[in-house]
């Protein structure tokens, strides 16, 4: 049976990103590590929430390689072999 969504859904168009204020005293203390417990499975996730685009010079397996140490993820373009 399809679910029916009523919530608002947003857009690049809705969402406004400001400046603020913070505490920190240099961009090299900025921790773009995050820590996600999974709901349904309770696996742990712990790394940087940002994927590597999935274009056929970006989402490559070498890319992937590179971004792993990191703790970011790479999409694997589709014709990729």
């Amino acid at each position: 049976m399809p679910r029916i969504e009523y919530e608002p859904k947003l857009d690049f168009k809705d969402v406004l990103l400001r400046p603020k204020r913070s505490t920190l005293k240099s961009r090299a203390d900025v921790d773009l590590v995050r820590d996600y417990v999974f709901r349904n499975s309770k696996k742990q996730y712990s790394g940087i929430p940002v994927i590597a685009s999935n274009m056929d010079t970006v989402g490559t397996f070498e890319m992937a390689q590179a971004l792993c140490p990191h703790k970011v993820f790479t999409a694997i373009h589709k014709h990729y072999t």
